[in-house]
């Protein structure tokens, strides 16, 4: 017998036919008789109809409010859930973030989570009980109901799954786990049956969809094993757990690309120090995040070309904050250019392989495809390269690590 944490997502429980066909697969890890929980995210398309309401009844809204509104979705799911498991025979109860309770900080729309109380859903699986919780939300210090921002179900699901101690994390998708690349961009994608945190981690921040970055984290941080599994498919996932666990890494484990971005170059910028201090804090201020940074210095080293990566969203943002304190850095002129992609190698085997950045470079120069930026971390190498060169960056490097099945 194990204790598992069930979480599905909007997709797979978008109408009735596809709650029942949740209900289903808990009842059947019922019946091997483990202990199970289950988080429930809202109905597809129903946060987004939340949301909408709230910015048609106040643009300036109180997040406080907004935070009730949007929460709802998830009290719907979860209610009709535990519903069908009492008609199939299935013990069940509905719990919202307030009533287990999840503790989480004060910050509305975007909450983290503090602590979670499970001593009476542990009694109630000694009753026999599934516990169905709403994913996304919880209490605030003053009591009033919280949300977790983007992927906060994933994060509900993790953060329950370490509180309870849990054997398993199961994230259920549309998809029927992680592969190496994008199957839509390179149909001889593998599957991935073990992957790191780490490796994990890095694909979700570097584009992966799969799942979310806080998620990860969270699972990491706190060991759960998490499984990435097909709402619709009975086939194995993917299990992302410790290194430790996974025998014999692959150097590389998978390619990730994130079209997200924009580059930014201020030409003929002062080379003294401080410099790139009066340049990001500004931006930094403004909550902008800067990746990607490479400088290049002139011959008489006085002056140099700052180049850097900001999301596409904050490009106008970005280049208007540069602006306004363009006396702080006096520099000839500024480009800007959102026709970028970034496309990353990733694997916790290239600490022990040399020759990785090498091959990287290679592949791409075969194909005629320039690089813009490079930048690196322990297990990951990312190029900045032209948008139109996605698709064949992506299919070179698969080919050129070996991953093709």
């Amino acid at each position: 017998m194990a204790r598992i944490v069930k979480k599905f997502g909007g997709t797979s429980v978008a109408d009735m036919d596809r709650i029942r066909n949740v209900a289903r697969r808990v009842k059947a890890a019922v019946d091997e008789g483990h202990e199970v929980a289950v988080v429930v995210s809202a109905m597809a398309g129903t946060t987004d109809t939340l949301v909408g309401y709230t910015r048609d009844a106040s643009p300036m809204h109180d997040a406080r409010e907004y935070d009730t509104v949007v929460a709802a979705g998830e009290q719907i799911t979860s209610g009709l859930l535990a519903l069908v498991l009492q008609d199939m025979g299935v013990p069940a109860r509905s719990w919202l973030g307030w009533q287990v309770p999840i503790r989480t900080d004060g910050v509305h729309g975007a909450a983290r989570i503090e602590h979670i109380d499970t001593a009476e859903i542990e009694n109630r699986f000694k009753q026999g009980q599934v516990a169905v919780v709403a994913g996304f939300q919880g209490l605030g210090p003053d009591n009033r109901i919280t949300t977790l921002g983007r992927g906060g179900s994933d994060t509900s699901a993790v953060a329950l799954a370490a509180a309870l101690k849990a054997d398993r994390c199961d994230i259920y998708t549309d998809v029927d786990g992680v592969y190496t690349t994008d199957p839509r961009i390179v149909p001889r994608a593998q599957k991935i049956h073990r992957i790191t945190y780490e490796e994990m981690l890095e694909m979700a921040s570097l584009g992966a969809k799969v799942l979310q970055t806080r998620s990860v984290e969270m699972a990491m941080k706190h060991r759960v094993r998490v499984q990435v599994r097909s709402s619709f498919e009975d086939t194995p996932g993917t299990l992302v757990v410790d290194e430790d666990e996974i025998v014999e890494q692959q150097v590389v484990s998978g390619i990730a690309y994130s079209k997200n971005e924009a580059k930014i170059t201020l030409v003929r910028v002062q080379d003294k120090p401080g410099t790139a201090g009066f340049i990001f804090t500004p931006l930094a201020d403004a909550n902008i995040n800067v990746d990607m940074i490479v400088q290049d210095v002139s011959e008489d080293g006085k002056m140099t070309d700052l180049t850097f990566t900001v999301p596409a969203d904050d490009l106008e943002r970005a280049v208007a904050v540069i602006e306004k304190h363009r006396d702080d850095f006096p520099f000839e002129r500024i480009i800007a250019d959102r026709d970028v992609v970034k496309v990353s190698v990733i694997g916790v085997g290239m600490r022990s392989h040399a020759g990785v950045a090498a091959t990287m470079f290679r592949a791409l120069a075969e194909k005629g495809i320039n690089i813009k930026v490079i930048s690196t971390s322990e297990i990951k190498i990312s190029v900045l390269i032209d948008a139109a060169y996605t698709e064949l960056a992506v299919r070179a490097l698969h080919t050129a690590y070996g991953l093709d099945a």
